[in-house]
């Protein structure tokens, strides 16, 4: 029987996935949306320290668990690393370093830059991969194109948010420049495959809400980069609350899919969005604005909470770690 119980639980090594970081993101944007509320609407501070600490506490689990599946598992390892749509997956990880630098700015302006460079490098490391990856290699086709090819995208523009605070003006514009860029060319052959191909698999469903987070978060970096609102910020925003509006009013055909880890796609956006919220309050108040910041706070806290419970039950079960 304990033979049995081992075999099982190196199965499930096998088939950990690196969706898993995206948890971290969307736990850690939610600290950030916490922290932000905190200070612009004087929300309770307690829960973002305490969204903090389980934040770190998760990343750390799922680090060393990941760790472990590369001892153990390289060869699996490798196979997500080379996969057409898992490998936008890996950049999670370094997303993850990154917002984790700018939760943990009001702790320690040191421990928050080295977090903020190792991020960065190995984000770009990440970044080049991937973009080398669909360059020069023919075995990608039109099924493959997902909104999680944003993910090493949306990184490169979450780079100013602390890389500002840390001095790093140029290196902040450098990184902004490159998730801009190709952010547009991405969502137009995301967009193209949407349009005019097979649509996307339920599993993948929820990784449509991953295009709301490139615009909500070039606005919350343009600002810190530009030093206030103006028209292009306000572009950015209002292009992530239509896209936001635009996937809510598709309600119903997000609540008929089984869960998947790919729910966490959810997360991140949400959060994101409720920041960007947080901020257009803070720079052009208004009763409409407040309100819109609130119900995105309530809404993403709730959500992040019932993904949490989904994907503790899904564990339980080993539903998560099967092979595709």
């Amino acid at each position: 029987m304990q033979n049995l119980s081992v075999g099982a639980t190196y199965a499930r090594l096998e088939h950990f996935p690196a969706a898993f970081f995206a948890m971290v993101m969307g736990l850690t944007g939610l600290t950030l949306a916490w922290q932000q509320a905190a200070r612009i609407v004087d929300a309770p501070l307690l829960i973002s320290q305490l969204l903090l600490w389980f934040s770190v506490l998760v990343f750390v689990l799922i680090a060393a668990t990941y760790g472990y599946k590369l001892v153990r598992h390289r060869q699996a390892v490798m196979d997500e690393f080379h996969h057409p749509i898992k490998m936008s997956f890996f950049p999670a990880f370094s997303i993850s370093l990154i917002l984790m630098s700018v939760a943990t700015m009001a702790v320690s302006m040191s421990l928050s830059k080295i977090l903020w460079m190792l991020g960065c490098v190995l984000h770009l490391c990440f970044t080049l991969y991937v973009l080398g990856q669909w360059l020069h290699h023919p075995r990608f086709e039109v099924a493959h194109s997902t909104p999680a090819w944003f993910i090493p995208v949306v990184g490169n523009i979450l780079v100013p948010i602390a890389g500002v605070g840390h001095g790093q003006l140029e290196v902040s514009w450098f990184f902004f420049s490159i998730g801009l860029v190709y952010w547009i060319i991405l969502k137009t052959l995301i967009f193209n495959r949407l349009f005019f191909h097979d649509p996307l698999p339920q599993k993948l469903l929820p990784t449509l809400f991953i295009l709301i987070a490139p615009p909500a978060v070039g606005f919350i970096s343009y600002i810190k980069l530009n030093g206030g609102l103006d028209n292009f910020a306000r572009i950015l925003f209002y292009a992530a609350l239509f896209l936001l509006l635009l996937l809510l009013s598709q309600l119903p055909k997000f609540t008929k899919i089984g869960f998947f880890m790919s729910w966490w796609a959810y997360s991140f956006p949400l959060a994101a969005s409720t920041v960007a919220s947080l901020l257009m309050l803070e720079l052009q108040p208004s009763a409409f604005m407040h309100n819109l910041a609130t119900l995105l706070l309530i809404v993403t806290s709730g959500v992040i909470l019932m993904l949490l419970i989904r994907t503790l039950r899904a564990v339980w079960r080993g539903d998560i770690f099967q092979p595709d």
